[in-house]
């Protein structure tokens, strides 16, 4: 059995490795592939920066598909490929899987599902529904969304994924209020991944959560970057600073996803825009340079600061 020392030593020498190989060294922005880190539980790459459950796809039946798959390729072409979403209406996740299916982004995404139907048979059929509607038999990750009705639909993501209907399985959390429950869930069970929220203003999951995620070895998503937002509104008109240029930060979208990404424990950070310019400056936050431990503890009292 890997130590603990063992795992975190592993997915900190993982990341440090491939984010230099994908900077080349330089930093520059112009690279082709976007710095990936390891699923621990069997050592696939995923890309460092993903979409998460925007409200481009729950706009699908008012807009169309193309602003979502705008987003898509704005993702797509930065490298980026984790796109984390939950069933909505049927016709909204049609046009999801219309664009899933499109022949540019068919093989090349990551693409995620929730449960969060109360019973066994709703979840049951919530995914069914999901796999038809997306165009998809086996869907790359299997989640219960806020641990709603937990003991009664793990059983069944564990056997969709003996199944093949999922190649990985987690669970999601997206306030503090779940932390606990949580943490007494991975007391019983390892899933292979676990979704939580966490932010330059939002930290707590470096107390806990991390860490127990470094010594199971698992996969981290992370789901809040900005807190639905008010990130932004608490920032508005207080400015970037000059400093923040030694690691390669333009905005203030940039500072947060770059002190997420800086944990070696993230695998991958979710962000909502549903604009393809947003986009592409959030995938951009994975090249160049990340704080070291130093400025991190700046960007920590600035924050707390405004």
């Amino acid at each position: 059995m890997t130590s603990t020392i063992d795992r975190r030593e592993f997915i900190a020498s993982a990341s440090a490795a491939t984010a230099l190989s994908a900077f080349g060294g330089n930093g520059a922005l112009a690279q082709e592939s976007m710095p990936r880190r390891p699923i621990p539980s069997t050592g696939e790459m995923l890309p460092i920066v993903g979409l998460g459950s925007s409200k481009v796809v729950s706009e699908v039946s008012e807009n169309g598909t193309e602003p979502l798959a705008a987003v898509l390729r704005a993702l797509r072409a930065r490298g980026g490929s984790v796109i984390d979403t939950w069933p909505r209406d049927a016709i909204d996740d049609a046009g999801l899987g219309r664009v899933l299916a499109e022949p540019d982004l068919r093989d090349s995404l990551f693409v995620t599902t929730k449960v969060h139907l109360e019973g066994r048979e709703a979840g049951i059929g919530q995914f069914r529904q999901t796999q038809e509607l997306y165009g998809r038999r086996t869907l790359d990750l299997a989640q219960i969304m806020s641990l709603t009705d937990l003991d009664t639909h793990w059983p069944s993501l564990r056997e969709w994924k003996a199944a093949g209907d999922a190649r990985y399985i987690g669970v999601t959390v997206s306030n503090y209020n779940l932390y606990e429950p949580l943490e007494a869930f991975l007391q019983r069970e390892t899933p292979d991944f676990i979704q939580i929220n966490y932010s330059i203003s939002e930290r707590e999951a470096e107390e806990r959560l991390l860490p127990l995620a470094a010594d199971m070895g698992l996969a981290v998503l992370i789901n809040r970057p900005f807190m639905n937002g008010f990130y932004f509104d608490a920032l508005e008109g207080v400015p970037l600073p000059d400093w923040t240029a030694e690691f390669d930060c333009t905005s203030w979208a940039q500072f947060s996803l770059k002190y997420i990404i800086a944990h070696p424990t993230v695998t991958c950070v979710l962000t909502e825009t549903s604009n393809p310019a947003h986009m592409t400056e959030n995938a951009n936050t994975a090249f160049g340079q990340m704080p070291d431990e130093a400025a991190k503890a700046m960007m920590r009292e600035y924050i707390d600061n405004v």
